[in-house]
């Protein structure tokens, strides 16, 4: 990820804030548009909080773009959790196009190639971190998830 790439997410994320409930209701609403088969993850589990905890985690990942070595530790920390909760290698490419969808929705013309990419590159870098962690930890079953 680039410098102009960290810049873009981090400005348009600022975009995003105060549409955030919207948003996050319109992400997962894609996301099981896109594979029904995920509700099942989230059986039993307050969607409204749910909904906080996505922004909150996003808010977490885009300040963090700025201490690099820090963010890895808490996304990898965040992927070993995911493990847990059964998610698999093939749902975060899912995630990655809901998430893209729904901040292409709600940036509206702010939406351009070149922020496209910048989110792209941005949410590869964190799904490798998660997915690189979940292994690990699956590799490893007496590691407890942080």
């Amino acid at each position: 990820m680039s410098p102009e790439q960290k810049s873009l997410v981090q400005e348009t994320w600022h975009q995003v804030v105060p549409i955030a409930d919207t948003a996050s209701a319109q992400f997962y609403e894609r996301l099981f548009e896109i594979d029904p088969e995920l509700r099942r993850l989230f059986d039993g589990v307050d969607m409204e909080s749910q909904r906080q905890k996505l922004v909150q985690a996003l808010a977490l990942v885009i300040g963090g773009l700025d201490e690099i070595e820090e963010l890895i530790a808490e996304v990898a920390a965040l992927g070993r959790r995911h493990s847990v909760y059964g998610v698999k290698d093939a749902h975060y490419d899912t995630v990655g196009a809901a998430l893209l969808s729904t901040l292409e929705t709600g940036l509206g013309d702010s939406w351009t190639a070149e922020v496209k990419a910048a989110w792209t590159a941005a949410y590869g870098f964190i799904a490798e971190v998660m997915q690189r962690a979940a292994k690990d930890q699956q590799d490893s079953p007496s590691a407890a998830p942080a």
